[in-house]
């Protein structure tokens, strides 16, 4: 029988990030031992990408990066997927830079 993963607040863990945690014990217990928002910030920096080679990076450093002890991506702006609360003006103003 499988082990259920805990995803995160908004996002659902996708199949290739999981099986990357899946095949590494110690970071599977680290995303275990954060809190489901920094799951979430985990998920969403895999998915919000746009070229696949970037996802593959991401993919492959989740794990590492959750092992070094990070508990959240670095230089994330955060999920802006999350409808409790609204996006912070730091946050809008960097996206509105990313699509000029």
């Amino acid at each position: 029988m499988a082990k259920t993963i805990s995803s995160g607040v908004v996002h659902q863990l996708p199949p290739d990030l999981k099986k990357a945690l899946s095949s590494d014990a110690k970071a599977l217990a680290a995303l275990e031992d954060i809190t489901p928002l920094a799951r979430n910030e985990w998920i969403c920096w895999v998915e919000f990408v746009k070229r696949l080679e970037t996802r593959a990076e991401h993919v492959q450093r989740v794990p590492k990066e959750l092992k070094e002890g990070k508990r959240r991506p670095c230089c994330w702006l955060g999920c802006t997927h999350r409808t409790d609360k609204s996006i912070s003006p730091s946050a809008q103003w960097a996206l509105g830079k990313q699509k000029k």
